[in-house]
This record gives structure tokens, sequence and C-alpha cells, in this order.
């Protein structure tokens, strides 16, 4: 009884461990869907202005939709990562589930971020909803 105890409980870390693997973001150079499943998305027109990182930090508005064009340069922790472009950089929050599915994203890649504003006091953050590769 005593072993069987034993043998469950190991087995329960290892199946905590497991679990504890996948929960964790695999950052910018090659995050995908966990499931696999193909996403849908717009991709033509938009009225949502595209704007230089220091047109939005300087003239942003907070909730305000914007889109931005340039490179994720690093991967800050958990979902924030550093984008920059020719006019400066911004802490962006980017969920797993908001890269390409299927397709890698490095520092040299070129990337369009359709996201909101979050324009606080001691700092700012783009909060992206979509990553769209640039050719």
């Amino acid at each position: 009884m005593r072993n069987t105890v034993s043998i469950l409980a190991a087995a329960a870390v290892l199946t905590l461990g497991a679990a504890t693997v996948v929960a964790q973001p695999s950052g910018y150079t090659g995050p995908s869907n966990a499931s696999g499943a193909s996403q849908g998305a717009y991709s033509g027109p938009s009225a949502v202005a595209l704007m230089t990182v220091k047109d939005l930090l300087d003239k942003g508005r907070d909730d305000q939709h914007a889109r931005l064009q340039g490179r994720i340069v690093s991967h800050d922790g958990g979902d924030r990562y550093t984008f920059e472009d020719a006019t400066g950089r911004i802490t962006v929050e980017i969920d797993d589930d908001d890269f390409p599915v299927g397709q890698t994203v490095s520092a040299e890649t070129r990337v369009e971020l359709l996201g909101e504003f979050d324009k606080g006091l001691r700092k700012s953050e783009f909060e992206v909803d979509r990553i769209t590769l640039l050719p």
C-alpha cells in the first residue's frame, strides 16, 4: 500500500511538472498555438492608424487603437516583449496565441502589430491583438 501511494504521488508530481512546462510561454522565437489549429484573420485594409513608436508615446491616448511596424527585438519574460521601429522602443504585451500559427518570429522578422495603447503615468505599453509578418 505504501509503495502504491508513493508511485501515485510521483506520477502526480510528474504530471504537474509536465503541465507547468506546457503552460510557460515559449518565447518570441517560435511560439504557436498549443492546439495547432489554424486561426483565420482579416488581412485587408484597416482604418486603424499606422503610427511610429515615437508618435504613439508622444501623442497617443490611453485605449487608442494603433498599428506599429518594426521588429520584436527581445522577450522580457512572461508575455512582455520589446518592440522597436526606426523611432524608438516600447514594451508590448503579446499572448502566445496572438503569434502567427506555424510561423517563427525572430528579432530580424519585420512585423505589423495591431493593438491598443495602454498609457500610464509612469509607464506605457502596447497590448497586441494581432501580429502580421511583413515581407
